[in-house]
């Protein structure tokens, strides 16, 4: 099985992706919402293929076969506006420590979180969510 990393971006009030490094072309898709980019790729790459098999090009036998899985991966922007109507930046800086500007930064695309500000927002959702689900 054949594992395809997709990482999902914020850019312009929309989610955007592309796939570049399997041998089948250049994939891009945009959307609206979480739901839809992850949608609009996989429809994508799967038109892709069916065009490459009717072209006779050369391409590897797990894309003929459909023999892959798409593997998702949002960057902090889409992190953060994934989850923006299940809670506020202010939890997450009580969460995190991060400041409410910085992560705003984030929210928007402005900055891109440096790997280890990316793991603190991680780590801050899932403490809230614990929090929420601990709740009786």
């Amino acid at each position: 099985m054949e594992k395809i990393k997709v990482l999902i971006n914020w850019c312009e009030n929309n989610y955007s992706t592309s796939i570049s490094d399997k041998g089948i072309g250049v994939i891009v898709a945009t959307a609206k919402t979480l739901d839809g980019i992850k949608k609009e790729i996989a429809e994508a790459l799967q038109q892709r293929i069916e065009w490459a098999v009717e072209d006779n090009e050369n391409i590897e036998d797990w894309a003929k076969n459909g023999d892959y899985t798409l593997e998702f991966e949002l960057d902090t922007s889409a992190l953060l506006r994934s989850i923006e109507h299940k809670t506020t930046l202010k939890a997450i800086h009580k969460a995190t420590g991060i400041n409410e500007n910085q992560l705003s930064h984030y929210f928007t695309g402005r900055k891109k979180a440096r790997p280890e500000q990316r793991a603190k927002i991680i780590k801050g959702i899932h403490a809230i969510a614990n929090e929420l689900i601990s709740i009786t």
